[in-house]
C-alpha cells in the first residue's frame, strides 16, 4: 500500500503567521516524512491566497530533494492549463528526474478555481481541451526525450530535444498521476494509462463507481490492471479519542471551510463553465445541504482518530473500494504544529505497520489479527 504526505500549503486560520513561516514549517514537516518512512510528499500548484500559495512546485520539491536522501517527490499537481506552454512542463519534470533519480512522480491536473484561472487570464471554458491536448505531448516528451512536433487548437511547438534528458523511459506505468475528480478527467487518466488521485469529499457510493469506471476504462485501452488509485485524506492521529474529535470538528472543519470559500462551491459559476458539469451539480447539492451540513459531513467522511478507529475505517474504505493509497494531510487551518507532528508520528507507528501488510494477495484481516 502506497503512503504519502500531501502539503497544501496553506495559511488559511493560521493567525498572524508570515508565508516564511508557513514554508518552514512545511519543510520542517517533509523532512520529518523521509525519517518516518513515508513513501512520498506531494506539494500542490495553487496561487495568491491563503488558502494554498505555492506557485512552482517543481521549485519546492528541488529543494526538498536536496535535504533528504530517500523519500520520494510529487507534483500534486502540476496544473496544465495554468503553465503556458507544455514543453515548460516537460522541461522541468526531465530535469528533477536528474537531480533526483528514481524519486520524482509527475502529478498532472486541470484545475478548478475561477480566480486563478481569471488571474492568469485562462478561460475555464478551455481548460478541459487544454489538458487533453497537452497531457499526451507531455507523457511523449518524457519517454522519448524530445517534445514532439504540434500543432494544435492552444499549442504550436516544434520538435524540441529535452536537455538534460529524462533518466527514467517508464513513465507512464510508474511514474505519472492524475488528479481525476470528475467523470472526463477519470476516462482521460485511463485513456492516458496513468494512476489516478483524488481528494476524498463524495459519498462512497460515488467514489467506488468512479474508481471501478477507471479500471475498467485502463483495461480496456491498455489491456491491463492500472495501479491501485491514491486517495486524500484530511488527517488527525491521537491516542486520545475525545480529542481527536474536537481537533478534527475544529481544524478538519476549517480546511473543508477554505475548500468552499476558495472553490466558491456554494456558488454557481460551474453552471455556466464548459466542461465542469460534475462540479456544477455537486454545488447544487452543496447549496442543498448548507454550509454546516457540508461541513459536518466532510469532517465525518475523512480518516482521523485514534490509530485503532482509524484502522477500521481503512479497512471498511479497502473492502468497499479494493486496494488503494493513501495520502496524509496532516497540516492545514490552523492546525499546531505539536498535533501535527503527533499525527504524523503515530500515524507513521501505530497505522502505517499495519497498512502496510495489505495487498491483492493478502487483504486487511480482522483488527483482532491485524493489530
Amino acid at each position: 500500500m502506497e503512503i504519502g504526505v500531501v502539503q497544501v500549503m496553506q495559511s488559511f486560520m493560521f493567525d498572524g503567521m508570515s508565508d516564511a513561516q508557513v514554508y518552514a514549517q512545511e519543510l520542517r514537516a517533509a523532512l520529518l516524512a523521509d525519517e518516518l518512512g513515508y513513501d512520498h510528499v506531494w506539494t500542490v500548484e495553487h496561487h495568491f491566497e491563503d488558502y494554498s500559495f505555492c506557485p512552482d512546485n517543481f521549485v519546492y520539491l528541488a529543494h526538498v530533494a536536496a535535504q533528504t536522501s530517500r523519500i520520494k517527490i510529487a507534483t500534486g499537481a502540476a496544473i496544465v492549463p495554468w503553465n503556458a506552454q507544455p514543453l515548460r512542463l516537460a522541461e522541468k519534470a526531465a530535469l528533477l528526474d536528474q537531480l533526483a533519480p528514481g524519486r520524482f512522480i509527475l502529478g498532472l491536473g486541470r484545475g478548478l478555481a475561477r480566480r486563478e484561472f481569471s488571474q492568469f487570464g485562462v478561460s475555464m471554458d478551455e481548460s478541459r481541451e487544454r489538458f487533453d491536448e497537452a497531457a499526451p505531448l507531455i507523457l511523449d516528451a518524457l519517454e522519448s526525450g524530445w517534445f514532439p512536433e504540434h500543432d494544435g487548437k492552444y499549442y504550436r511547438q516544434p520538435k524540441a530535444p529535452l536537455r538534460p534528458e529524462p533518466l527514467s523511459k517508464e513513465w507512464r506505468r510508474t511514474r505519472v498521476t492524475q488528479v481525476a475528480m470528475s467523470p472526463d478527467s477519470v476516462e482521460q487518466a485511463a485513456k492516458l494509462g496513468v494512476q489516478m488521485m483524488a481528494f476524498n469529499y463524495k459519498a462512497p457510493e460515488q467514489q467506488k463507481q468512479e474508481l471501478d469506471h477507471y479500471k475498467a476504462l485502463f483495461h480496456a485501452h491498455h489491456g491491463r490492471a492500472p495501479r491501485p488509485p491514491l486517495l486524500t485524506e484530511i488527517t488527525i492521529v491521537d491516542h486520545d479519542a475525545k480529542r481527536a474529535r474536537e481537533h478534527a470538528e475544529k481544524y478538519v472543519a476549517g480546511y473543508c471551510a477554505s475548500v468552499l470559500h476558495h472553490y466558491e462551491m456554494l456558488g454557481e459559476q460551474f453552471d455556466a463553465a464548459k466542461g465542469y458539469k460534475a462540479y456544477a451539480d455537486a454545488a447544487a447539492m452543496m447549496r442543498a445541504a448548507g454550509k454546516e451540513g457540508i461541513m459536518k459531513a466532510y469532517v465525518e467522511q475523512q480518516i482521523w482518530g485514534t490509530p485503532e478507529q482509524m484502522l477500521r475505517k481503512f479497512e471498511e474504505r479497502w473492502r468497499f473500494f479494493g486496494p488503494y493509497g493513501v495520502l496524509c494531510a496532516f497540516r492545514f487551518a490552523g492546525t499546531p504544529w505539536d498535533v501535527q507532528e503527533r499525527s504524523m508520528r503515530l500515524f507513521a507507528t501505530e497505522v502505517m505497520p499495519v497498512l502496510r501488510q495489505w495487498s491483492q494477495e493478502k487483504p486487511p484481516q480482522a483488527r483482532a489479527d491485524a493489530a
